[in-house]
């Protein structure tokens, strides 16, 4: 019908293409492209993920060292010289994160200010196609289940469903990006645990990874596949949280325009920090529930001893091992650096995603 032809805009948060009026504005036309600055939710959410990722770096190469068996083992026998009279709950997050912190410290200080940034390039390299892979293939994938398999309702299995297939296509195509970040942050420059016998193995990049196809094969890009996989509970746990927090945000500002009343400085500062909230608060409850999986990841693309067997095979082999030789505690080794780096992280990612859209002058 001509009331229904309204103009397409594309949503700033999912990359989904509705009909401006359905946004709650009026459906104006307009003559212009509707995909005119397209363009800009490309290079916001791109500068956004750059931005975070380079930030939180530092916290990043912390967190998979403490995944590692390796560091797990050095913490251990810390603790170990360490040992005392039980710790209070207070007293034992206190010392885990001053544990956290001069671990950071010593990286600095034996390995210098470049080792708080290895695998930033790769790292930098995958966050814009995986950022825009995940809001492209979720945006769309939501609006297609709704429409046709749900009656055109924007529900909550919908948010499921279409986080599922994201995380899948998403961990699938950067997968081996991610594969060499990891190798790179667990190589030392300095060598210094070992007494100098351990040399560095890659030199860059590039050289991780024809290492990698000449040593495994093409699928040594592949390793910790599977726990991506179940990683992908967490990127659909995330987004369903995302969604239900920005949908009470909406019904907030509706209520509060239907009352009529004047906004206070209080409704001003939510509705500037709401998306940042939402975004931060939704990573931190899905990154708690779902953290030994990147434990486990992480163990599964070590590389191997010279001249021995790889000590993970599988995922399941993984988890068993991890916890019978290092208990519930190994599983979730690194979970203070990457609570750390993720909460920050995303709601520095979608706080400058919010601030060029605006700048571009993009809807």
């Amino acid at each position: 019908m001509p009331g229904d032809d309204f103009p397409m805009v594309q949503s700033r948060e999912t990359g989904d293409v509705i009909p401006e009026g359905a946004q709650g504005g009026p459906a104006a036309r307009s003559d212009k492209n509707p995909f005119a600055k397209s363009w800009a939710h490309f290079v916001a959410g791109g500068v956004g993920g750059m931005t975070a990722a380079t930030l939180t770096a530092p916290l990043d190469v912390l967190k998979t060292r403490l995944q590692s068996d390796f560091y797990q083992a050095q913490l251990k026998a810390s603790r170990a010289a360490h040992a005392g009279a039980p710790l209070n709950p207070i007293r034992t997050a206190a010392y885990h994160f001053g544990e956290t912190f001069q671990i950071l410290t010593a990286v600095y200080r034996q390995e210098g200010p470049r080792a708080l940034f290895k695998g930033l390039g790769p790292n930098l390299v995958g966050v814009v196609p995986a950022r825009s892979i995940n809001f492209f293939t979720y945006g769309n994938g939501k609006r297609l289940i709704a429409d046709h398999l749900n009656g055109g309702k924007d529900t909550a299995w919908v948010h499921l469903s279409a986080g599922v297939v994201a995380g899948i296509i998403t961990s699938t195509i950067t997968n081996p990006i991610w594969m060499v970040k990891t190798r790179l942050q667990l190589d030392k420059n300095v060598a210094a645990e070992s007494g100098g016998i351990a040399k560095r193995q890659y030199k860059n990049s590039y050289d991780c990874i024809k290492q990698i196809l000449r040593d495994e094969g093409l699928r040594g890009l592949y390793k910790g596949m599977s726990a991506s996989y179940l990683g992908v509970a967490e990127s659909t746990l995330q987004w369903m949280l995302y969604e239900q927090m920005k949908r009470s945000l909406a019904l907030r500002e509706e209520r509060i325009e239907l009352s009529g009343r004047e906004r206070t400085w209080w409704d001003h500062t939510v509705n500037w920090t709401g998306t940042v909230g939402s975004a931060g608060g939704a990573k931190l409850v899905a990154a708690i529930l779902t953290y030994p999986h990147e434990v486990a990841r992480t163990r599964l693309r070590q590389a191997a001893v010279p001249g021995e067997e790889p000590k993970y095979t599988g995922l399941i082999q993984c988890f068993k091992l991890v916890f019978k030789q290092e208990g519930m505690v190994g599983l979730y080794g690194g979970m203070t650096p990457h609570l750390l780096r993720t909460v920050p992280s995303a709601a520095i990612m979608f706080g400058m995603y919010e601030a060029i859209l605006r700048l571009l002058d993009a809807k």
